[in-house]
């Protein structure tokens, strides 16, 4: 069994359209993969850069439950980034970052920890992509920022021991701080520190 770190951002299920096309931004320019269209709960209905279980065919997601989304972004370069994923100095574009992927990414409409959020979960598809996720200041920058961009309310990174990483809560960014820990005990306590983006 390899090691399957991810990612996890929490919005409200109205920002699951803004924080699919703020990824979309992210991926790389180029590729041959045809847009894929996706209908959302609600019909609300987007084309995203992406596959579904390596598929192009057109996804409903209209009566909620989750979707699936095979993903690959562009990230910052940086050491973690260069041990375990640059093999070589071409894929590095103008802005100095290279394509990261597979990153498979459930969608859940409704969160089992919250049922009034969403949440976008981002797992490595390799055991030196989970490294590079644990290691990588870039990588844990993307995921803050697209929840930042989103609307969210946290980020959390998930590295397999039972103890998350808090990246992002309420607007801000948060380091050093785990659940459980000394601050959240338990996930309904962090749970319930979450408060909704005034928009």
């Amino acid at each position: 069994m390899g090691l399957d770190y991810s990612y996890e951002i929490f919005v409200p299920p109205r920002n699951v359209a803004r924080a699919l096309t703020r990824l979309a931004e992210l991926a790389p320019q180029g590729r041959d993969t045809p847009p894929l269209p996706v209908t959302l709960p609600g019909g609300e209905q987007l084309t995203v850069p992406f596959t579904s279980k390596f598929k192009s065919e057109p996804v409903d997601s209209s009566a909620g439950g989750t979707l699936e989304l095979d993903t690959s972004i562009m990230v910052g370069v940086d050491d973690a980034i260069r041990e375990f994923h640059l093999r070589d100095v071409d894929g590095v574009d103008e802005l100095g970052r290279v394509s990261v992927g597979y990153i498979y990414l459930t969608v859940r409409f409704s969160s089992a920890w919250h049922p009034n959020f969403a949440s976008l979960q981002f797992t490595a598809a390799t055991s030196d992509m989970s490294r590079m996720f644990e290691q990588s200041a870039s990588v844990r920058k993307v995921f803050s920022d697209l929840t930042a961009a989103a609307g969210g309310v946290c980020c959390l990174l998930d590295t397999e021991t039972g103890v998350f990483d808090i990246c992002w809560l309420n607007g801000e960014t948060v380091n050093g701080e785990t659940v459980p820990g000394s601050r959240f005990p338990h996930f309904h306590n962090l749970v319930a520190a979450w408060r909704e983006p005034v928009e």
